[in-house]
């Protein structure tokens, strides 16, 4: 049986359970620098107003449930200039809903909402290398590793690869025969 998750927009009284679930080490050395530790209620209605504040043609972002349960957030982020048709994902789960599935259903979920409501080419995400979990994520949800990136970050004092992944528009039926042909 397939794991079932939600995406939803984030709610103002989202701010203490994802206080609880971001008050996390394990979760905070997998994602980008900037989110402080301990996390606060505070901080997460700080994080709550901004994400009802962003352009939401620009800032794709969700909280991700199983019910009523807060299980994590997911989002995608359109980039600039000649790339402003991909955008980079980035998602976590409170540690008690880890290696259950809800990631990736949850990963599948969004990709599904960006192909059918937006422009996009293209949807990447970088998971740093070690991160296998995150990593398997990713293929799961039928995302492509693109390669490697050499010591392309800084993390805790460490210099770390990271991975890049992928995933594309699909083509309507018969649309890749037809390039070909060209």
């Amino acid at each position: 049986m397939e794991t079932t998750c939600t995406l939803r927009p984030w709610r103002p009284e989202d701010a203490p359970a994802l206080a609880a679930l971001l008050n996390n080490r394990k979760i905070l050395d997998n994602l980008r620098d900037g989110i402080p530790y301990p996390y606060t209620v505070a901080d997460a209605e700080a994080f709550l107003a901004d994400t009802a504040a962003a352009d939401p043609t620009q800032t794709f972002a969700f909280a991700i449930a199983a019910g009523d349960v807060l299980l994590g957030s997911i989002g995608a982020f359109r980039c600039a200039n000649v790339h402003s048709r991909s955008a980079e994902l980035g998602y976590y789960l409170g540690e008690p809903w880890w290696g259950r599935g809800y990631a990736t259903c949850a990963v599948r979920q969004l990709c599904r909402h960006l192909w059918a409501h937006t422009d996009l080419l293209r949807v990447f995400a970088e998971p740093f290398a070690y991160n296998t979990a995150s990593c398997r994520v990713l293929e799961k949800a039928g995302f492509q590793l693109e390669g490697t990136l050499r010591s392309h970050a800084v993390k805790n004092g460490r210099v770390l690869d990271m991975r890049l992944y992928a995933c594309l528009r699909p083509q309507p039926e018969g649309a890749a025969a037809a390039d070909a042909e060209l």
